[in-house]
């Protein structure tokens, strides 16, 4: 795979500080693909010091102007469509066909959005005797996940260049690749120079040496809880505003009368893209317990439908994980449901093939909401499905784990699904297999983080408020 030697940093690529490389590792052979620079703390600051000096000019930019560039930043994203996806599959192991639809289709409606928005938010308005002014925050630290490589990234620059932020990213180390194609589309797209940079390395070093630079006013974090909190500490103590999407354990509620085999068969898929690697992934499936046993059935069904391949052929629907860590910690919650008292219905901790990262889709019942597999989020394709007596009780195992992030409601209708999913302790809730709405603010409860992407909730996270008295 094609990669640069080097950091996009004031609009062109500059060698890195120093000599260590981080190699990138395709996780359905285990071949090394590529490599790309670890930053250094001297990178970042050369970056920030990049966004800062832009900043001004940027700021100062009509947002008709700026929202033009966002969307021919989308445009360069479609008709770069093919290689970002080959590029996806191969260092994240996502199937061509779900890196196609999904992980270049959603980012790309994303930046569409804002492209529109741009061009019709009211950046002030008159309260009275004020006016009120909308003004962009400054530099953003924006630090992405491996999950959704391009759609994180997306998520957070396109609602900066609306804002008038600048910006310096750091991708995950696993996914760097997909973010030197994301700097090469902004190059091409005429963002100028120094609005957008780019740091690869790893979160220990090059993170957080931009979380704590005194030159950066916004962190944009996505990941898991436990990295989050480190980031609002570091941020914290310089009073700096943090925007948190963190980790999930969304419940899949199927409330007495709806469509069963519905719901089952759209959960199961809900948690199987992508490998299980979503933050937002219905993991827990919640069944009445006259339903249950027809369900676990339905799910076994289901499951089957996803078998393990190479995710670079034609038809696949499930491939690895995206490294050896990770494929070790989710066999590793598999085996302790099994040892907790699960019953396994499909998969298991066994490896399925013998070279990638490769974990089997699979299926726990019996599972009681204090189980380990009910209450920390695995990150991988595992379902489980827990019973319930009555609607109060539902809501209860719905509610009862520090995550709040995501969830889905089944009813026979309408109303009665959502005067459920209105007492969910949750950032976004599906009603009857509810679809991707870019427009719809995501974010998190409780542990889920602080914050929103997405849409008008999302632009104002990059957003100072200014009040001007007559």
């Amino acid at each position: 795979m094609k990669a640069h030697d080097g950091m996009y940093i004031g609009g062109a690529w500059v060698p890195a500080a120093g000599p260590d490389r981080i190699q990138v590792v395709d996780p359905a052979d285990e071949q090394v693909i590529g490599e790309v620079p670890a930053g250094t703390a001297e990178d970042v600051d050369a970056a920030v010091r990049a966004a800062r000096a832009a900043f001004p000019g940027w700021a100062a930019t009509p947002p008709a102007q700026r929202a033009a560039l966002v969307g021919a930043l989308r445009d360069v994203l479609v008709a770069r469509k093919p290689e970002f996806a080959r590029t996806i599959t191969a260092e994240l192991g996502a199937p061509l066909g779900f890196s196609e639809a999904v992980h270049v289709g959603a980012p790309v409606a994303v930046a569409s959005t804002y492209a529109e928005l741009g061009a019709t938010y009211a950046f002030e308005e008159r309260l009275g005797t004020s006016t009120v002014l909308m003004q962009p925050v400054g530099v953003v630290a924006a630090i992405t996940p491996w999950n959704y490589p391009l759609h994180q990234i997306v998520a957070k620059v396109a609602p900066a260049l609306t804002a008038g932020c600048t910006i310096v990213l750091k991708p995950a180390e696993d996914t760097p690749l997909t973010a030197q194609l994301f700097a090469e589309a902004v190059h091409e797209a005429g963002v100028p120079a120094g609005v957008f940079n780019l740091v690869t390395g790893t979160g220990p070093v090059a993170g957080q040496a931009l979380a704590e630079h005194p030159g950066v006013d916004l962190v944009s974090f996505t990941g898991s809880t436990a990295v989050g909190r480190r980031i609002g500490a570091l941020a914290g103590a310089a009073v700096k505003r943090v925007a948190l999407e963190l980790g999930g354990k969304s419940a899949n509620v199927v409330l007495p009368g709806a469509d069963l085999a519905k719901a089952v068969a759209t959960g199961v898929g809900h948690v199987m893209n992508n490998s299980g690697q979503s933050c937002n992934a219905l993991t827990r499936m919640l069944v009445h317990r006259d339903q249950y046993e027809e369900a676990v059935a339905l799910a076994a069904e289901a499951v089957a439908r996803y078998p393990l391949g190479d995710p670079s052929a034609e038809g696949t629907r499930l491939g690895p994980l995206v490294n050896a860590t990770q494929r070790d910690r989710v066999r590793g919650y598999i085996e302790k449901g099994v040892a907790e008292g699960a019953r396994l219905v499909a998969g298991g901790p066994e490896a399925p093939r013998p070279t990638g990262y490769f974990v089997a889709p699979t299926v726990f019942a019996d599972v009681t909401p204090e189980m380990t597999i009910a209450q920390e989020e695995i990150f991988g394709p595992v379902l489980s499905i827990l019973r319930y007596e009555d609607e109060d009780d539902a809501l209860r195992i719905a509610n009862g784990t520090v995550y709040g992030l995501g969830g889905a409601v089944w009813a026979a209708d309408e109303e009665t699904a959502v005067a459920f999913a209105r007492r969910m302790e949750t950032g976004q809730v599906d009603i009857n297999g509810g679809r991707f709405n870019p427009l719809a603010p995501f974010g998190g409860w409780k542990q889920s983080g602080i914050g929103r992407e997405l849409g008008p909730h999302g632009l104002a996270e990059y957003l100072q408020t200014k009040s001007l008295q007559f």
